[in-house]
């Protein structure tokens, strides 16, 4: 359902007919660890997350998963070799 307290016209999860079902009725502006980030929005009271009701409990473990102003690392896992198998494998190219 579309939001009709905060984020007015903009869909959102806890909407319902009764209307805001999120704790307090109303959803949180962004913190400072939210500027820059593709999905805040302006809205009359301030700025908003168009994706968390309260952005302060995305960051509260870390770094939010719907933040795209961050610049995520692939850590990449290099396979584990056992050392017997390969000195047989190598063994195996030699001859």
């Amino acid at each position: 359902m579309q939001c009709d307290t905060v984020r007015k016209g903009v869909n959102c999860s806890f909407m319902t007919k009764k209307g805001c079902s999120f704790n307090g009725g109303l959803c949180l502006t962004v913190i400072d660890r939210c500027q820059g980030c593709n999905r805040t929005s302006s809205f009359e009271d301030g700025l908003y997350c168009l994706v968390a009701a309260n952005p302060a409990s995305k960051w509260n473990r870390g770094d939010c998963n719907f933040a795209t102003h961050i610049d995520r690392k692939q850590i990449e896992e290099s396979q584990k070799i056992n050392p017997l198998k390969a000195s047989k494998r190598a063994a195996a190219i030699k001859k």
